[in-house]
């Protein structure tokens, strides 16, 4: 872990370098996603069974695009009953913390007329899920769950097959959260097929869930053809802590986020200068214990450690860096979280893990990255839905305001808009 210490100019830069770690374009990656793009939309099948082909090993056109009814059912008998029930557990939790956030239309009333605004589900959900490397359930209930609390009535699902096979915990996940179907497609073919639609994996309205940096390429280039939740890239934890913080407990998070891949982005932001003594020592311990100890390596070479004058620099340093997970383990968290404005979730105390976060609390686990938390929020019913604005005027509403509205139509040189309007109060004359 780098450590930077406050009211130097290696702190400015480092608090710099976090605000660019959303930046990470790349030509290469953009320019392959858009080749993909424009032959799935032009080619249909065809070519997402050439890139599933060549990345995955199989010819979705044999095996079939979608698992059919049967292997789900054979997934479920394989799954231990254990992992079921722990799966139906995060489910049952997902949906209590989602249904809070049920939207309803509203109506308002101006002398004459009657304005409102309807809150529609979406037709069709695509529910992007990760895989080859390793397999996610979690990421399919959380995208999924939403979309059915929302009332979305047909919620799809895609995730990579590497051989053809989707890992049977992925669709019992699946069955516990009602997908309509599954498609074992992954990459940016996937998005591009969720976006125009093909031969076999029909069109959908909205496509959620994070993926690497070719489906999140693939997710920016179709947005607008499609709506999309947002652009997701690493895993990322700050933990502000102050002298009271749990070392072990600290160290335990960062290394817990730092596991995901190698370009997770973990710091700690602390006015304690022996906090960060300890926590440099656990994690080196801790480390030693895990499994994936390379990647760890390569995370948490980059990790960033600031070293602040107080609690109340401390909350400057995250709100700019807007990260996706906060650990806050200070004497009072509740009286910190006043004043924190930008993270994706936040956590309190040294009982709030985020791992509970990314299963079973019931929160969302797809969330802002890369800064976005500034101006964006987690996955939820929201992202599902869409709002259409409704007017009823009668006619004495719409005498008292046609001059205005022919006063300021006319300012901006639209006759057509002015007379649409005088037309129907002539005629009522």
């Amino acid at each position: 872990m780098r450590w930077v210490k406050s009211g130097t100019a290696a702190f400015r830069k480092g608090l710099d370098e976090t605000r660019m770690r959303g930046f990470a374009e790349s030509a290469k990656v953009s320019a392959a996603v858009a080749e993909t793009i424009a032959r799935v939309r032009t080619e249909g099948d065809a070519a997402v069974a050439e890139y599933t082909l060549r990345f995955d090993g199989f010819d979705p056109r044999k095996k079939g695009f979608a698992v059919s009814r049967r292997e789900m059912d054979a997934a479920w008998k394989r799954t231990p009953r254990l992992l079921k029930e722990s799966l139906s557990f995060a489910a049952t939790r997902i949906e209590a913390f989602h249904a809070h956030q049920a939207q309803t239309g509203y109506t308002a009333e101006i002398p004459g007329a009657l304005l409102g605004q309807r809150v529609i589900p979406v037709s069709r959900a695509g529910a992007y899920v990760p895989g080859g490397k390793a397999a996610y359930p979690s990421t399919l209930l959380m995208n999924a769950i939403p979309a059915r609390v929302a009332g979305v009535r047909e919620v799809i699902a895609a995730c990579p097959a590497p051989g053809g096979k989707i890992p049977d915990v992925v669709l019992a996940a699946a069955r516990i959260a009602e997908v309509s179907a599954i498609y074992r497609v992954g990459g940016a073919q996937a998005i591009a097929a969720l976006a125009f639609g093909t031969e076999s994996v029909p069109k959908a309205d909205v496509i959620v869930g994070p993926g690497n940096a070719y489906v999140t390429e693939a997710k920016r280039q179709v947005y607008g053809i499609v709506g999309i939740d947002m652009l997701a890239g690493p895993s990322e934890l700050v933990v502000l802590a102050d002298g009271s913080a749990n070392a072990e407990y600290v160290a335990a998070d960062l290394l817990s986020q730092a596991e995901h891949d190698e370009d997770a982005f973990v710091a700690l932001v602390t006015d304690s200068a022996a906090l960060s003594r300890k926590v440099e020592a656990e994690l080196l311990r801790q480390a030693k214990t895990l499994p994936r100890r390379e990647i760890l390596s390569a995370s948490l070479s980059r990790a960033k450690g600031f070293l602040v004058r107080g609690k109340k620099e401390g909350i400057e340093t995250v709100n700019a860096i807007a990260p996706e997970h906060l650990s806050i383990m200070v004497e009072n968290p509740w009286s910190a979280l006043e004043e924190v404005r930008n993270a994706g979730t936040a956590f309190l105390g040294p009982y709030s893990p985020v791992a509970v976060g990314d299963y079973v609390a019931g929160i969302n686990h797809t969330l802002p990255t890369g800064g976005a938390a500034a101006f964006s929020s987690p996955l939820g019913v929201s992202n599902f839905l869409k709002r259409m604005n409704v007017v009823s005027y009668q006619i004495r509403a719409l005498t008292a305001d046609a001059p205005h509205v022919a006063r300021l139509a006319g300012k901006e040189g639209l006759v057509a808009h002015a007379r649409a309007v005088l037309k129907r109060i002539q005629r009522e004359a």
